[in-house]
């Protein structure tokens, strides 16, 4: 029904950026809050940035909240995440979801990427 595709994943030096892109199809992008996770080897999914339905709300994990910036462009169906001054923390495979609470939230998404590849060497 809706498809969430994620590009903009690499390698990256710590203390470079990475600009993360997720194309969402279908009728009502605009009525998603949309979020971003990630999830490192062994390590459970967690939390990383999420935004409301126009834009002008966002929440960030504290681990995140200086470095990352989330975005949405709700005419071209895109929602982004900044990444800048990478470490080798923040190595991990980056999700894209949406939700169709009204609410930002940080879990209980309801449509889920595939995920790209972030790999910062130090």
């Amino acid at each position: 029904q809706v498809q969430l595709v994620e590009s903009g994943g690499g390698l990256v030096q710590a203390g470079g950026s990475l600009r993360l892109s997720c194309a969402v199809s279908g009728r009502t992008f605009s009525s998603y809050v949309m979020g971003w996770f990630r999830q490192a080897p062994g390590k459970e999914r967690e939390f990383v940035a999420a935004i409301s339905r126009s834009g002008l709300t966002t929440y960030y994990a504290d681990s995140v909240k200086v470095r990352f910036t989330i975005s949405r462009e709700n005419t071209k169906k895109t929602v982004y995440l900044q990444m800048n001054t990478l470490k080798s923390e923040d190595t991990a495979v980056y999700y894209c979801a949406a939700s169709l609470s009204p609410t930002v939230r940080t879990g209980d998404y309801d449509y889920w990427g595939q995920g790209t590849q972030v790999t910062v060497s130090s």
